[in-house]
């Protein structure tokens, strides 16, 4: 990947966008475009093809789920989407997350991490802030409407033992490191399980498969993280 990596700017705030704009541009990344609410973030994404789009949650007209769902939805090669907000127990979005954002980001967050978060979604990593991420996804995914999404409620039936265990952890913020650590396996195997549970549920990437775990009570909110049991 020795291409610029290209990214698109989806916020209705002038500043938040030239910001990013600049710490991006700054680290040899290429904005090919920024634009103000959901539609036109769409319209971008089709336009300039980008590896990346950041896209705020909250916009006017139509808003960063909306938009994530229209470019993740039939398109081929589809970019990363990882979503911007202020509220980091934003039911909308974990509604992203369901609908294949790669994770979020907090817009505070800091020129470091913004720029080392979408190195990693462009590998075709997820983004993932276990704790934050483990919350959040407590909070509203037992909650939500029956069937909404309904192409997360899958039936666990279809992955061996291991996987469910592998699956279970991985829900609660573990590493492959640590997964390979506590199932004593080697990186390479608990690579392949996951790559395995990913192809048998039809899922994404890892934070679909967090949001999988916990919509099919296989972790619930009384589960404990790696590091509560530490």
């Amino acid at each position: 990947m020795n291409d610029p990596l290209r990214v698109v700017i989806a916020d209705d705030q002038a500043l938040v966008r030239a910001g990013f704009r600049m710490i991006l541009e700054a680290h040899g990344i290429d904005v090919v475009a920024e634009v103000p609410d959901g539609a036109a973030a769409v319209d971008a994404v089709r336009r300039t093809r980008p590896d990346v789009v950041l896209m705020d949650i909250r916009m006017p007209e139509t808003d960063g789920l909306e938009a994530t769902r229209r470019i993740l939805t039939g398109a081929a090669d589809q970019p990363r989407v990882i979503i911007l907000t202020t509220f980091d127990l934003d039911e909308l979005v974990y509604e992203a997350l369901s609908a294949g954002a790669s994770g979020f980001l907090l817009k505070d967050v800091t020129p470091e991490h913004l720029v080392a978060a979408v190195h990693l979604v462009r590998t075709g990593d997820a983004l993932l802030a276990p704790t934050i991420t483990r919350r959040l996804v407590e909070r509203h995914a037992r909650t939500a409407p029956a069937g909404e999404p309904a192409d997360l409620h899958r039936d666990l039936a279809v992955l061996t033992s291991r996987e469910r265990e592998v699956l279970r952890l991985l829900a609660q913020g573990l590493s492959n490191a640590e997964l390979a650590q506590r199932l004593y396996l080697s990186d390479t195997t608990v690579k392949t399980h996951v790559g395995r549970i990913l192809a048998k549920l039809g899922l994404r990437d890892r934070v679909q498969a967090v949001v999988t775990a916990y919509e099919t009570g296989l972790v619930t909110a009384r589960s404990p993280s790696a590091g509560e049991r530490a």
